[in-house]
């Protein structure tokens, strides 16, 4: 009887154990996204923003295209040459915004025959290119080579490339030549002197193709076929004044003309034709 009670209880204590209520339960939860929805509105965003960029930059590459460029102050180059040193080719080289942004507060350098070119923007669509060119008095041949030099004789430049309105000058004599230093020639007086001939044919637009120098300095003009001997630089003034109005007469012919001794009073001048 006593076992039986026993085992009674046990069974009551068991189930007891196994109805008893559960404190933590696990719950399992699954969201509920629309994705079709999500999409849609991101890529309409996206769509609406890239046609905006698009809107933008179409108007930007139409309102701000250079179609004018003034250029001034070039001599040795031609504006085509300079448009090309200064906006290039592309697609988008004549913008004139990515233009302002390139040469803002900067000037071009390392070009021949130019000290500087500064660029500005006028308006949308026009620029202005000022060119400030090295101040060149003439040239000398050397190892096949134009050496350009300044006023004061130093080279400035070296050039397998002939430059129209410069005059070659023959006479001097050195030994060799270093740029940005002056033609090691035994007197600079003839820098001096060539200077002031290049000047008085500037002022009086006439074009040389050579200047010579003899050892006394004494100057002849060479034109084509013709010459001129101008000889030392008394008087030089009125003797290109009077080249200027002679030098209609000489095109075409060969032989010298001596102006060596004139002056206004004399009035002399004769042409010898070669033989």
């Amino acid at each position: 009887m006593e076992q039986n009670k026993k085992k009674r209880r046990k069974k009551k204590v068991r189930r007891s154990s196994e109805n008893r209520p559960k404190l933590f339960k696990t719950v399992s939860f699954k969201p509920h996204i629309n994705f079709g929805t999500h999409t849609i509105k991101i890529l309409v965003i996206i769509t609406a923003v890239v046609m905006l960029l698009l809107c933008a930059f179409l108007y930007i590459v139409k309102t701000y295209t250079v179609d004018k460029i003034i250029v001034e102050g070039s001599t040795h180059y031609s504006t085509e040459e300079i448009n090309r040193m200064v906006i290039g080719d592309g697609f988008l080289a004549k913008n004139s915004l990515l233009l302002s942004l390139k040469y803002r507060n900067k000037e071009i350098k390392d070009v021949p025959f130019i000290e500087t070119m500064s660029v500005r923007i006028l308006s949308p669509t026009s620029i202005k290119i000022t060119i400030y060119e090295k101040a060149i008095a003439g040239y000398v041949e050397y190892m096949g080579q134009y050496i350009y030099f300044d006023k004061d004789g130093t080279v400035v430049e070296s050039s397998d490339i002939k430059t129209e309105g410069i005059p070659q000058v023959m006479g001097m004599k050195f030994d060799h030549v270093v740029l940005w230093e002056k033609l090691p020639v035994s007197d600079e007086e003839i820098f001096k002197n060539i200077l002031d001939v290049s000047q008085l044919l500037a002022k009086y637009e006439i074009k040389v193709d050579r200047i010579y120098f003899d050892d006394d300095y004494n100057v002849t003009l060479y034109f084509d076929q013709a010459r001129v001997k101008l000889g030392s630089f008394d008087n030089i003034d009125e003797k290109i004044i009077r080249l200027k109005a002679i030098l209609p007469e000489l095109k075409g012919k060969k032989g010298v003309l001596k102006l060596e001794n004139y002056t206004v009073e004399s009035g002399y001048a004769s042409f010898e034709e070669d033989e």
